[in-house]
């Protein structure tokens, strides 16, 4: 059984949780007691409800962990400021760093897809001591990926979509027609039951914010292919030091992604030197529904054991 709380961070953001009904919470505020300690975050366009089954199973496994998602800054239920600048991604591993912080303190396994993932190499590269270990589904290093939309056309071409989800009336585009331009991110998966469906609907047009908090993580980052000679990407700089994963950090990746190409992984262990890569030759960008056991059974084996 999944359980909702709200995480209340000592700057002013609050995220809505979830968490598997065995795992133990010493308080309303979230502070974990007892077990290893994983945080899951999500990518767009999800939102932490995509975590429900990898959280129940880990719960059935290893009752004293404690593991929980958040909808993250924007999303259905936590804060959503209005400016794109608060989805740069300085404020937003702010508050990564202030949730690990106010749930105790650093954690056994960070898990993070799509653009949690882009958080989540960031904090692993500038605060190493805050996770023992780093779990990535499907989400393209920083260093990796500024290469790729430099000189990969296939990248670059995969990547379109991003520039049309920075327009200003993105919005409303995507929700017209009952999300008809959303639905297509997903291909036609046999896992998109009408459950699964209502749910994705309910965060796309939740009343606080709705697609707007997720499309300005778009907005705010200067990773999309470039739109002309002028564009900021070519002037981009990620100098090693600060790109850095010094994490044993291991990768889940879905081979069958149609956004993000298997080059990404190439030349991976220069940013990331103690890394494992794990391909998953049947899975796709959404590799959460589509083998939430894989990825239970990874989270428990880089888990300490009971």
């Amino acid at each position: 059984m999944i359980q909702s709380f709200d995480l209340h961070l000592p700057h002013g953001i609050s995220w809505a949780c979830r968490r598997a009904a065995a795992a133990e919470v010493v308080d309303s505020g979230g502070t974990a007691a007892g077990g290893p300690r994983v945080m899951l975050l999500h990518g767009f366009p999800e939102a932490a409800f995509v975590w429900d089954e990898v959280l129940e199973l880990l719960a059935a496994a290893q009752p004293t962990m404690w593991a929980f998602a958040p909808n993250l800054r924007g999303y259905p239920g936590s804060s959503s400021p209005p400016e794109v600048e608060a989805y740069r991604a300085r404020p937003l591993v702010q508050d990564l760093l202030a949730a690990i912080d106010a749930t105790g303190g650093p954690l056994d396994l960070l898990v993070a897809h799509d653009w949690g993932g882009a958080l989540a190499w960031n904090l692993a590269a500038q605060h190493p001591e805050k996770l023992k270990h780093l779990l990535i589904l499907n989400s393209p290093h920083p260093a990796t990926f500024l290469r790729e939309l430099r000189h990969n056309p296939a990248q670059q071409a995969a990547s379109a979509y991003m520039n049309f989800l920075c327009r200003p009336d993105a919005e409303q585009l995507l929700a017209a027609n009952d999300y008809a331009r959303l639905w297509p991110f997903f291909g036609s998966p046999v896992w998109m039951t009408p459950q699964i469906k209502a749910a994705y609907r309910a965060a796309w047009s939740h009343p606080a914010g709705g697609l707007t908090g997720p499309l300005n993580y778009y907005r705010a980052s200067p990773l999309r292919p470039a739109m002309g000679p002028a564009d900021t990407l070519h002037t981009l700089e990620l100098p090693d030091r600060i790109v850095t994963v010094q994490v044993p950090t291991t990768v889940l990746w879905g081979d069958k992604d149609a956004a993000l190409m298997p080059s990404l992984l190439d030349g991976l262990a220069q940013w990331v030197p103690d890394l494992q890569v794990q391909h998953l030759s049947a899975a796709s960008h959404w590799l959460v529904h589509e083998q939430p056991r894989t990825v239970a059974q990874t989270i428990l084996r880089l888990l300490p054991s009971e």
